[in-house]
C-alpha cells in the first residue's frame, strides 16, 4: 500500500541515451512505478548538478541501459509514502542524495529511500539545500575517518572544490589546525572560513613540497585524484591518515613499518549499496545539523547559479568544461509553471 498526496502516473525527465555527452540527455516522459517499502515520491522542486552526473554518463561506472533518469541530489515535496513509512512525512519540505542505480534526481518526481532524507530548515531555500547532499555529505564522511585529535594539522588539497568548501569549515569546527592546497584564487576565500595556511596546488610529479613539509600533517585530504593523493603521502606523520575522495591509492605510499600511515577512500554511493539503517542514521543527523548550520549562518554554502529545467543538458555540460564558476542548480518548479502544470 502507497498514502498518496499527488501520485501521478508519468512525468518528465531527461533521460540517459548511452551517450557520455551531457548533450546527449534526452527529455522524455516516464512512467511511475509503484512505491517500494520504506520509499516517498519527492515532487522535485529544485535539482543540485555534481561532477559525478556527467562522469557516470560514459557508462563505465554504471550499468545502466538506455532511459534511465541520472541525477543524484535533489529538493523537493513528499507528495506519497509507499509502505513502512510514516505518515508524518507527507508535505515535507526535503533534500535528498539517491542512489546510481535508482531512478534519479533529473526529473519532476522522484522516488527515494525515506533513511535518506533530510529535512529542510524553514530559513534554507530550496536551490541553497539543493547544492548541499553529495558534497557536503562526502565532506563530513571524509573526516568521519579520523579520530578526534583537536589542533592537530590537516592538509586539505583541492580545497577550492565544492566538497573542499565544507570540508575545511567542518575541519576548523572540529578543532582541527587546516591547511589547505588549491589555487591561489581561492585562498582568500578559504582563510575567511578557517584555513590558517595556503599551498598552491595541484603538484606536478616533480615537485618537491612534499619532501619539505615531510612528516608534517595528522591527516591530508585529498580531493585531487589517486595519483596526487600518494604524491602528497611523504607529508604524513607517522601514523597520519590519508583521506582519498577522487580514486584510490592502489599501493601502499610507504615502505612497511615506515609511515605506518592509515589509507581510505571515500564514496557517498557506497552508503547506498552497503550502509545499515544505523550508518544512515549517523549520516542523515550530520546532514541535518549541516542544513542548520547553514539556517544559523555559521556554515557557508556555494554561491548559486540557478538555471531553468529545460537547460539542464546545457549546465551539466558547462560543469564538465569547468566553464562555471558557483554551483548549479536547476528549477523544476519554473518548468512545471511553463508547461501549466
Amino acid at each position: 500500500m502507497q498514502d498518496e498526496v499527488s501520485m501521478p502516473r508519468t512525468w518528465q525527465a531527461w533521460t540517459w541515451t548511452g551517450h557520455a555527452d551531457p548533450l546527449a540527455l534526452a527529455l522524455q516522459t516516464v512512467a511511475a512505478a509503484p512505491l517500494q517499502s520504506g520509499q516517498v515520491l519527492v515532487r522535485n522542486t529544485v535539482i543540485g548538478l555534481n561532477p559525478v552526473d556527467w562522469k557516470v554518463l560514459g557508462g563505465d561506472l554504471v550499468d545502466w541501459q538506455p532511459g534511465k533518469v541520472p541525477g543524484v541530489d535533489g529538493t523537493g515535496e513528499v507528495v506519497a509514502i509507499g509502505s513502512c513509512v510514516t505518515h508524518e512525512w507527507l508535505g515535507e519540505r526535503v533534500a535528498y542524495h539517491t542512489s546510481l542505480a535508482s531512478p534519479g534526481s533529473f526529473a519532476e518526481y522522484t522516488p527515494v529511500d525515506a533513511r535518506a532524507l533530510l529535512t529542510i530548515p524553514s530559513a534554507v531555500d530550496f536551490d541553497t539545500a539543493a547544492s548541499v547532499p553529495c558534497p557536503a555529505l562526502t565532506a563530513w564522511l571524509a573526516l568521519d575517518k579520523l579520530p578526534p585529535r583537536r589542533e592537530a594539522r590537516i592538509l586539505i588539497s583541492g580545497a577550492g572544490g565544492a566538497v573542499g568548501l565544507y570540508a575545511v569549515q567542518l575541519a576548523a569546527m572540529q578543532g582541527f589546525e587546516v591547511s589547505v592546497m588549491c589555487h591561489p584564487r581561492h585562498w582568500d576565500r578559504l582563510r575567511a572560513l578557517g584555513a590558517r595556511e595556503c599551498f598552491e596546488g595541484p603538484l606536478d610529479a616533480d615537485s618537491e613540497w612534499p619532501q619539505t613539509q615531510a612528516s608534517r600533517f595528522f591527516a591530508i585530504v585529498d580531493a585531487v585524484d589517486s595519483t596526487h593523493a600518494a604524491r602528497l603521502s611523504p607529508a604524513l606523520a607517522a601514523n597520519g591518515h590519508l583521506i582519498c575522495i577522487q580514486g584510490r591509492v592502489e599501493g601502499w605510499p610507504s615502505p612497511p613499518f615506515g609511515r605506518t600511515m592509515s589509507l581510505h577512500e571515500v564514496a557517498l554511493g557506497a552508503m547506498h549499496q552497503h550502509g545499515s539503517d544505523a550508518d544512515w542514521t549517523r549520516l542523515v543527523d550530520a546532514g541535518n545539523r549541516i542544513l542548520k548550520l547553514i539556517a544559523d549562518g555559521r556554515l557557508k554554502s556555494e554561491p548559486l547559479l540557478t538555471a531553468s529545467f529545460d537547460s539542464l543538458p546545457k549546465r551539466l555540460d558547462a560543469l564538465r568544461h569547468r566553464s562555471v564558476s558557483g554551483k548549479s542548480v536547476v528549477a523544476v518548479s519554473s518548468f512545471r509553471h511553463a508547461v501549466g502544470l
